[in-house]
């Protein structure tokens, strides 16, 4: 059932973003007088069609589902040539090299339009996101060093203003990729304001395929140690504790939050614990002994602990939504191509390569955090499609792109030759990127 699941997310998350891009093709092919001859969704074989139009264009369904096309009058495929004399001014190769470029270019383009389009939805519904409040950090990271302290709210960064961590988050990143200072404009707990910088030195040693918010020492505030459900004949029962209790100390020591107390009952190996509970305006010392879960090999004490971080939402008018979206692709955009150009230098693993699995597998969590949570990932996996098919690969869209702008600047097309070599040469590197997705798909889920 789980696996069915991830794979109707999957085919609704991908689905619509391939259908999109191909209607960018065939739009602006029909605009610029192209005749189309099929419209797939899917590569491979085609298992469904029917013909539509004027020009009786064959719109179909084919095998593979990770992808689609648009196939037009071509001079240069026999299949596809132009036979009919009225149809040879409707041929692609016979347009100028401008409205090839605007064809090609309008499958990229309809991908960032649609995730403008659903981030602008997003924010005009408003969006739930964690609070940039930050939790305690150790006096030894450069949160600290820096001035940050736990309980302090970001509330810029830089010239942007920040409402939420998945802001603040992707701040760090940009700075972090590009190797500079990051400063934060902070409120503290007690309402005072002042700004920190952390230091582009810092930034530049952070590993952007792990936890590099917690490396620096940045983590979300939680809130206090309250227990919820009880499990009957637990430990966490057989000591008397009780829905509504709160932890306030831990062996003595003062329990910071949910968080630190769970740390503290994983590090218990099973050995019992005095916890200092709050009940109804009341301290209470109970005695609790972990048991260990048979499943996890990890100490527990059955009960909930715990509660959801502090939340914000993040929503804009019509205007002021457009205007965000816009800004929130354009970072995504900019940040996956940073992302592939420290690829391509060795300076970030080649790890970082995702392929459908990986997708799959976030399309099933994304769904079961409901609609919004969904239509977000959506809009992120739209921005990585128009910027994949953007990449200079002969095969893909960016690859033709290049043949024309080349076109442009020297007046003349690419000869034939050439043309075939870097198509042959763009098959074998989108293959062997496309087995390095694959493997490290396997290999995360593993």
């Amino acid at each position: 059932m789980n696996f069915l699941h991830t794979a109707l997310a999957f085919v609704a998350a991908l689905g619509p973003l391939i259908l999109f891009h191909e209607l960018g093709h065939y739009m602006v092919a029909r605009l610029c007088g192209v005749k189309v001859l099929r419209f797939s969704i899917g590569m491979g074989k085609v298992v469904w069609s029917r013909r539509f139009g004027r020009d009786q264009t064959e719109w179909a369904v084919s095998a593979l589902p990770l992808g689609g096309y648009v196939k037009m009058l071509d001079n240069r495929d026999p299949a596809t040539a132009a036979t009919d004399p009225a149809d040879r001014a409707r041929e692609f190769t016979s347009q100028s090299v401008w409205r090839r470029i605007a064809i090609i270019g309008a499958g990229p383009l309809a991908n960032f339009i649609l995730a403008v389009l659903l981030f602008a939805g997003l924010y005009m519904h408003g969006v739930e996101e964690p609070a940039a409040r930050l939790r305690f950090m150790p006096a030894t990271t450069a949160a600290w060093q820096a001035g940050l302290r736990g309980g302090d709210k970001v509330l810029a960064a830089g010239d942007a203003a920040i409402a939420s961590w998945p802001e603040l988050r992707m701040a760090v990143m940009k700075a972090m990729l590009d190797k500079s200072s990051l400063r934060l404009q902070v409120a503290q707990a007690n309402g005072g304001r002042f700004s920190v910088e952390l230091p582009a030195a810092a930034l530049a040693r952070l590993d952007v395929e792990h936890d590099f918010m917690a490396s620096l020492g940045l983590a979300i505030e939680r809130p206090p140690a309250l227990i919820g459900a009880v499990i009957a004949g637990g430990p966490a029962a057989r000591a008397g504790l009780r829905r509504g209790d709160v932890v306030v100390t831990v062996d003595g020591a003062p329990a910071r939050d949910d968080l630190d107390v769970r740390e503290r009952i994983r590090a218990s190996h099973g050995q019992a614990m005095l916890l200092g509970v709050q009940r109804a305006g009341q301290q209470l010392q109970v005695a609790v002994t972990p048991q260990l879960d048979p499943a996890s090999g990890q100490p527990r004490i059955q009960a909930e602990l715990g509660a959801a971080p502090e939340m914000v939402t993040v929503a804009a008018g019509p205007v002021g939504a457009f205007a965000k979206a816009f800004d929130t692709t354009w970072d995504s955009a900019l940040m996956q191509l940073k992302m592939i150009g420290k690829m391509v230098t060795g300076e970030v693993s080649l790890k970082n390569v995702t392929g459908p699995i990986t997708i799959a597998d976030y399309a099933g969590q994304t769904a079961r955090g409901g609609a919004v949570v969904f239509l977000s990932f959506v809009a992120l996996i739209s921005v990585s499609l128009g910027v994949m098919n953007l990449l200079p690969i002969p095969v893909l869209d960016g690859g033709l792109l290049l043949y024309y702008s080349l076109e442009v600047l020297t007046g003349r097309p690419l000869p034939a030759r050439v043309g075939e070599y870097a198509q042959r040469a763009g098959v074998g590197l989108l293959l062997m990127l496309m087995a390095l997705a694959v493997f490290n798909d396997v290999v995360r889920l593993l």
